[in-house]
């Protein structure tokens, strides 16, 4: 079992999931849209493809962060 802290800026939460649990499937079911900004895993940019492989594809097998970082300009 895996504990991820998974969320965007303004919102984080912590789930326990299955380490062959999907990053999308996780994201879905909290409710995070991961559409807009950059997809982090453990503060490493996501790849195109990355989000339908499981916290195992990535050798994660306790912890981590699954965050959504959107950056927005300052008027």
């Amino acid at each position: 079992m895996v504990q991820v802290t998974v969320g965007n800026n303004l919102k984080k939460q912590k789930v326990i999931v299955d380490a062959k649990t999907t990053l999308r499937t996780v994201l879905t079911d909290a409710g995070v849209d991961y559409t807009h900004g950059v997809m982090h895993l453990d503060g490493a940019s996501l790849n195109p493809g990355d989000m339908d492989k499981t916290f195992e594809d990535f050798g994660i097998t306790e912890s981590c962060f699954l965050l959504n970082v959107v950056k927005a300009d300052n008027a």
